[in-house]
């Protein structure tokens, strides 16, 4: 937004969340801009080119075709992968997870905040007052003649002040806090869906890296087996001692990335403990397959003009546009008078029991109209609350241009994914038909043991690529779920 037709633009925004009817209708006549939320996205799509209707489908779990729906994104939306053991771990992390207990205190805390600036600007102020002295007076320091006396003081009375709020600043600093409290809920559901997100990435990645390790072991006995037939025919005289070097390379460099996978994969388990809310070396958590996920055949879209409703980020960063309109709202009044009326009634007298006896009533009425004449940083902290507000524009459009590059994002991958999983496919396919003919010759003395253990070798090569490409369709499916923003949508009703 350009900060020179700020107030020109902005438009009244309707209820106020978290304040009181009175003061939503008071802020109609508070200085400074009333907000208005900002313009949906203009593009109607998220890529230049149209999307497939629907992917390319390939033999092999996680291989069925899907297709873009408009349909709403389910709030557990992790349990359209059909794991029991998933829903569990997420369902216990969002309870255990101390970064969800954070992020809900945080709200906590500015809904406090509000309410308790709200109870010290939208009513007077009731304070009551007791209080006793003794005193000694000399009449010689009045000019007098006499003894000095000393006499007991009792006073007693109800105090009430209030702030006429002429120029709505107090209102515009509840309106900034209450959008403030809508900040703090938005990153506690973009904490949850985060949190949802990373478990399900988590969980996957485990499957995957289990199922490489497996592969990468049966690699590796084959070439153990195929070097020890190498070796013994070395000794016979039938092959060269280069050959048995160029193998033990090759076995070594197989069992050196064994290692790395375990390192992954204990790492994985690390970071999954501590997603579910418990110390690593705790145990008890569940262990994944990827034959155990179903890959969602139905994935929601929703238009880019939806989506701005639907991301807790965009919501959260809308919010403090929010905020730093009502604080330019709050520089603004301070420029204007400032009435304050304070009252008081009671009773002073020498004796308790006189207290509250006639003529021991006192009391007082005093107003105060302040009108800045000089000073100059008001106007200063004026056109600071202006930049302000220009910066949360400006990253407001930053959070809504980087949400749209990752849905189209996503929806890309999701495409180029299928596309790589039916090439491993069709190629594992013709491995295990090459492995399986040359396990014939090898029966029918057609073929070498060798020849057999090599065939068996670029059979689970194959493999290994297979699982990253199939578990890759699945973290990108979840991927599409986080990008759209879950299944939390901004509404009147979660927002009490």
């Amino acid at each position: 937004m350009n900060s020179r037709n700020h107030s020109r633009k902005l438009q009244p925004w309707g209820k106020m969340v978290l304040l009181s009817p009175l003061v939503a209708v008071l802020a109609g006549c508070a200085v400074g801009p009333d907000f208005q939320h900002p313009a949906s996205p203009a593009v109607t799509g998220y890529t230049t080119a149209p999307l497939p209707v629907v992917t390319v489908a390939s033999p092999g779990i996680q291989g069925n075709h899907q297709q873009f729906v408009s349909a709403p994104v389910p709030a557990e939306w992790w349990k359209e992968l059909r794991s029991d053991k998933l829903n569990g771990l997420i369902g216990q992390a969002l309870q255990a997870s101390p970064t969800m207990a954070a992020a809900q205190a945080t709200l906590r805390q500015a809904q406090e905040t509000y309410a308790a600036r709200a109870g010290s600007t939208l009513y007077p102020q009731v304070d009551a007052n007791l209080s006793g002295q003794r005193q000694r007076v000399n009449p010689s320091t009045l000019g007098q003649t006499g003894d000095a006396r000393v006499f007991n003081l009792y006073n007693t009375s109800v105090g009430v002040h209030y702030q006429l709020d002429l120029a709505g600043g107090n209102r515009r600093a509840l309106e900034a806090l209450a959008a403030r409290a809508e900040y703090r809920r938005y990153e506690l559901e973009g904490a949850r869906l985060t949190l949802a997100a990373n478990i399900v990435t988590t969980a996957i990645t485990q499957a995957r890296l289990a199922g490489q390790i497996q592969a990468t072991e049966a690699i590796l006995r084959a070439q153990d087996e195929q070097l020890h037939i190498t070796r013994e025919r070395v000794r016979l005289g039938q092959a060269a001692p280069d050959d048995v070097l160029a193998l033990q390379t090759q076995v070594e460099q197989t069992r050196a990335g064994l290692p790395l996978l375990r390192k992954q994969l204990q790492q994985n388990e690390h970071l999954l403990a501590v997603l579910a809310g418990r110390a690593p070396g705790a145990g008890g958590l569940p262990t994944f397959t990827l034959e155990e996920f179903t890959l969602p055949s139905d994935l929601p879209l929703v238009l880019p003009s939806e989506l701005v409703r639907r991301r807790p980020d965009i919501q959260a960063a809308e919010a403090l546009l929010h905020a730093a309109n009502a604080e330019y709202g709050v520089a603004v009044a301070k420029l204007y008078p400032q009435l304050n009326i304070s009252a008081s009634l009671g009773s002073q007298a020498l004796s308790t029991g006189a207290l509250f006896g006639g003529g021991s009533a006192v009391w007082s009425l005093i107003g105060q109209l302040t009108q800045p004449l000089f000073n100059p940083g008001l106007p200063a902290e004026k056109r600071a609350s202006l930049a302000a507000f220009d910066a949360a524009a400006a990253n407001y459009q930053s959070v809504v241009l980087e949400a749209l590059r990752n849905v189209a994002d996503v929806l890309r991958a999701l495409d180029n994914d299928a596309q790589t999983l039916a090439a491993l496919a069709t190629a594992d396919i013709a491995a295990q038909g090459s492995l399986e003919s040359m396990q014939r010759q090898y029966a029918l003395g057609a073929a070498s043991y060798v020849q057999l253990l090599t065939a068996q070798q670029q059979a689970q090569q194959n493999r290994i690529n297979l699982i990253a490409a199939q578990s890759q369709r699945l973290v990108d499916s979840a991927a599409l779920y986080q990008a759209l923003g879950g299944g939390w949508v901004a509404s009147a009703e979660s927002l009490r």
